[in-house]
């Protein structure tokens, strides 16, 4: 097995750290958005109605994202550009939001924050597979979700002391200040370090040569694998937003406790098993990783209608963190696998979150129709459906895509380990 810190020339190991900077504190700056958002615009006396546009004009944006800014990362030489200008927007957004919170500019704001969904996510796996290559990815995917997840735990703690302290405007202030560190960590990431080729799953060719956008319509495995991932987030998409009404509709003793920790506890198990998965990944084979993380949320749905007790529910979040580990590292790694060779990787991140971002926006209405008709328990069981369904055609048509290991010294370009006095040649680099 590569080792991640050694996958690229031994003096790029400052940019991987710096990646893991960057990893934390874009996490911790997202995090005040999400719920924040609407609690904020509540707090200023905003109507459910403008509130609902609002955030569901800025959830089609972020759709729109995907793909767009796939396509925007396989053509663009300088990842590290792409990262700040998104880094930007957020911070744009939040001082928008906090300063000037009057419909116009609030719905400006939130669509710039929501189409940086379309390329901060996927430029983070871009950059991290122009730095280590094909054979250091699950590594290093493992790595970026930890660090992530911290930043994430670290976040909702502190915009929690935030909000309770100060006032939920400065949430937002606090998210546009967390982006000058994280400028200051994408300063270290080195432009030589990124293979511009190895960017985007064409790793040996400079200009890269990319596959028509048509054909990955009859790449199988990438369709199925978007297909699971829509029918996974239907399911999992809605499954704490609809637990959180019935704590709140039960009157539920301590339930805005229960339910910081039922978001906390599943980014704490993420930062611990992230890595794991990763060296797993690289062992094992992606199948045996992908049916263990669909498999979790069908017996989380199961658990959530069979009790309402909130130590079993803490507990059954557990199981949330397992899916959030696993494909955490796996979805990237996955359609890396899956794309290799054909420069459009990115592209196919940016359909690919565009199905599993549809999958979500559908899940809050068809469970929240379900529960409204016939109850809790019935809600819950269509979602522990639907996650079958998913598990299911996992199993039956997703392949292994894990590559073959390579025969006696015959390594792909990417994967040879560099000596320590060797120059990368710089016509590759971005």
């Amino acid at each position: 097995m590569v080792n991640v810190m050694h996958a690229t020339h031994p003096s790029a190991e400052t940019s991987l750290r710096g990646l893991d900077a960057v990893n934390l504190l874009l996490a911790a700056a997202l995090a005040g958005f999400g719920p924040y958002v609407a609690v904020f615009l509540a707090d200023q006396n905003w109507t459910r109605q403008d509130i609902g546009f609002a955030l569901t004009a800025a959830g089609f944006a972020g759709l729109l994202g995907q793909p767009l800014g796939g396509e925007l990362l396989d053509v663009v030489r300088s990842k590290r550009l792409v990262i700040a200008i998104g880094a930007a927007m957020v911070a744009a957004a939040a001082l928008i939001i906090a300063l000037w919170p009057d419909f116009p500019m609030v719905l400006t704001a939130l669509l710039l924050q929501s189409l940086t969904g379309g390329f901060l996510g996927l430029g983070i796996a871009a950059i991290s597979l122009g730095l280590v290559g094909h054979s250091g990815l699950a590594e290093r995917l493992g790595r970026n979700q930890r660090f992530a997840a911290a930043g994430g735990v670290l976040a909702a703690a502190l915009m929690g002391l935030v909000g309770e302290f100060l006032s939920y405007r400065a949430i937002f202030l606090t998210s546009a200040v967390l982006i000058l560190p994280l400028l200051f960590a994408l300063g270290w990431i080195q432009p030589s370090h990124i293979h511009y080729g190895r960017a985007c799953g064409a790793p040996d060719q400079h200009p890269p040569t990319r596959i028509p956008r048509r054909s990955l319509w009859r790449n199988r495995a990438l369709l199925t694998f978007a297909a699971c991932l829509f029918l996974f987030q239907v399911a999992n998409a809605s499954m704490l937003l609809l637990l959180g009404e019935e704590l709140v509709y039960e009157k539920k003793a301590y339930s805005p406790l229960v339910i910081s920790v039922l978001i906390i506890t599943p980014q704490i198990i993420v930062a611990l098993m992230a890595p794991s998965a990763g060296r797993r990944a690289q062992t094992w084979g992606r199948r045996p990783l992908l049916l263990l993380g669909f498999a979790a949320l069908p017996i989380r749905a199961l658990l959530f209608a069979a009790t309402t007790d909130q130590g079993i529910l803490v507990a059954g979040q557990l199981l949330d963190g397992v899916s959030g580990a696993v494909l955490g590292v796996l979805t990237a790694l996955v359609i890396a696998d899956v794309t290799r060779s054909s420069g459009r990787f990115n592209l196919a991140q940016g359909l690919v979150g565009l199905a599993s971002g549809i999958g979500a926006a559908l899940s809050t209405t068809f469970s929240g129709v379900i529960a409204g008709e016939f109850g809790r328990t019935a809600g819950f069981l269509s979602i522990a459906g639907e996650a079958s369904a998913a598990l299911l055609l996992l199993w039956l048509l997703m392949p292994e895509t894990h590559p073959s290991p390579p025969k006696d010294n015959r390594l792909p370009r990417e994967e040879r380990v560099k000596p320590q006095n060797t120059p990368t040649p710089q016509r590759y680099m971005t």
